[in-house]
């Protein structure tokens, strides 16, 4: 079933609350008269808050299915909070970023009309407190004993010393990766803009929340915010910012996709239940020593990283359209996206407009299963095709061997200025998961990126996926911790 859509976001509300959500990304003024409002099934109100911190399953229905691919959009907004501290909190300090979240849900409601607030923490935060505190609650892994919190590596195709030189990387999107040192990580959702934006400046010090004068949290830990981050998700919302802004290749781009390279990845059944990437694991997925009860047992990892992508490229292989007609047709922008060979027909007159997938299917293909041919796949299609396709480089660790994901991704568009090189608003993918722990996402990123498969086929970089679209820019992992202990973890123990 298609969404019911309402009004659109208003600009006037976007511009009226103001602050650093708008004003320092420059984004959601963007869309005026492009985002709307989803009319949702409310979730029922004796529904009790998850100890899982990002399980918002329950608090986002319904499900949809579009051409046969059952898929959960989630709130249409997101703001990624960074921030850092001088010292360690207080025990003072605890209670008060307890008191915070709470404040915000008793002002709004726990769901998409009203706002979700997740908290995590990085290695910096931990470092602050006493070593054998950290170690004694911090889970290790089984395969090899190994914390599940480390901090975030370069990928294998990040611009770092060292690393694989993508030949067909054009020069503006050669940005060197950065390795974050933020302590604390907010991530706030809503469908409603202004209430992101709302809680993202009362937490950054406005001093009013939904319209009250109300004093925003004060640490002795002395909190800095050092970076706010827009990401959108809706249908077709990537074409329209596309045609409002005239980008070369608007015309390309699929006009029900909800991500900028015109697929969807919010399949139901490509990402896993919460519980399964919590430490202590849930339907038969265990791969840390956790045990229910354990300080950090319902916690998980959340990777954030920042990505540019290189859309003309892309779209138009890098060229100007009017420097000649060398386009991607939808063909081969599917191998690179999923597998090789093509699980569906392009429009055979029309491979390019509006997408360019096959006009028998609703959403001219932008919404395609995720299909699982096992680990080995992207190996066989290395040497089969001498091609792969993104999700079959990520089927190399992602999944259970009978083809449950091990992975939650959060991850959409945005649309700002930060890290490129021109200084102007550039399509990005605000990237975000929750991974059982640190080396488990490393390994995915390293099987994503498949240099090994590159060099041992000899297989040319117009073959290997979208690496070559696809520039991180930052990177950082953080644990989630449980519910119950979302506020300064540990610190009660100190």
């Amino acid at each position: 079933m298609a969404p019911i859509l309402a009004k659109p976001v208003s600009r006037r509300t976007l511009l009226r609350t103001g602050g650093a959500f708008v004003g320092a990304l420059g984004t959601l003024a963007l869309l005026e008269g492009l985002a709307w409002l989803p009319q949702r099934v409310a979730a029922a109100d004796t529904l009790a808050l998850p100890d899982v911190q990002f399980d918002l399953a329950p608090f986002v229905p319904p499900a949809q299915t579009f051409d046969g691919v059952t898929v959960r959009l989630p709130p249409v907004f997101t703001a990624f909070v960074t921030a850092r501290l001088s010292r360690a909190p207080s025990k003072d300090d605890q209670a008060r970023m307890e008191a915070a979240l709470t404040t915000i849900e008793a002002r709004y409601p726990y769901s998409p009309s009203g706002v979700f607030t997740h908290i995590a923490y990085s290695d910096n935060y931990f470092a602050r407190l006493p070593a054998s505190l950290v170690s004694a609650n911090t889970p290790r892994t089984l395969s090899d004993n190994q914390p599940v919190l480390k901090r975030a590596v370069p990928g294998p195709t990040d611009v770092a010393p060292g690393n694989h030189v993508l030949e067909l990387r054009r020069p503006e999107f050669n940005v060197a990766v950065r390795m974050e040192n933020n302590d604390l990580l907010f991530t706030v959702r809503s469908d409603v803009a202004a209430i992101v934006d709302d809680v993202v400046r009362w937490l950054s010090g406005s001093g009013r929340l939904k319209g009250d004068s109300l004093a925003s949290p004060r640490f002795d830990a002395g909190m800095t915010i050092t970076s706010h981050r827009a990401m959108f998700i809706q249908r077709g919302l990537p074409r329209r910012i596309a045609d409002d802004q005239r980008l070369p290749f608007a015309s390309f781009v699929n006009p029900s996709s909800p991500m900028w390279m015109g697929f969807a990845d919010q399949q139901i059944d490509a990402s896993s239940p919460a519980e399964d990437v919590t430490f202590v694991g849930g339907h038969g997925i265990r791969l840390s020593n956790a045990q229910p009860g354990d300080y950090f047992d319902n916690g998980s990892i959340q990777h954030l990283s920042h990505v540019l992508l290189d859309l003309r490229q892309f779209y138009l292989d890098g060229r100007d359209p009017k420097e000649g007609d060398v386009r991607e047709n939808f063909d081969e922008r599917l191998q690179y996206m999923f597998e090789s060979p093509s699980q569906v027909q392009e429009d055979s007159k029309d491979p390019f407009t509006d997408g360019g997938g096959p006009r028998d299917l609703s959403t001219r293909g932008a919404f395609l299963p995720n299909v699982f041919r096992g680990a080995n796949y992207a190996n066989h299609s290395a040497q089969q095709f001498a091609r792969m396709g993104h999700v079959s480089q990520l089927h190399r660790s992602g999944r259970t061997s009978d083809g449950r994901p091990i992975h939650l991704r959060i991850d959409g568009p945005g649309f700002d200025a930060m890290d490129t090189t021109t200084g102007q608003n550039t399509p990005k993918l605000q990237f975000s998961g929750f991974f059982p722990s640190a080396d488990f996402f490393s390994t995915l990123r390293r099987n994503q990126a498949s240099v090994d498969l590159l060099n041992a086929f000899d297989l040319e970089e117009e073959a290997h996926g979208i690496e070559r679209f696809i520039t991180a820019t930052r990177r950082q992992n953080f644990l989630i911790p449980p519910r119950r202990h979302r506020a300064f973890p540990l610190i009660e123990r100190t």
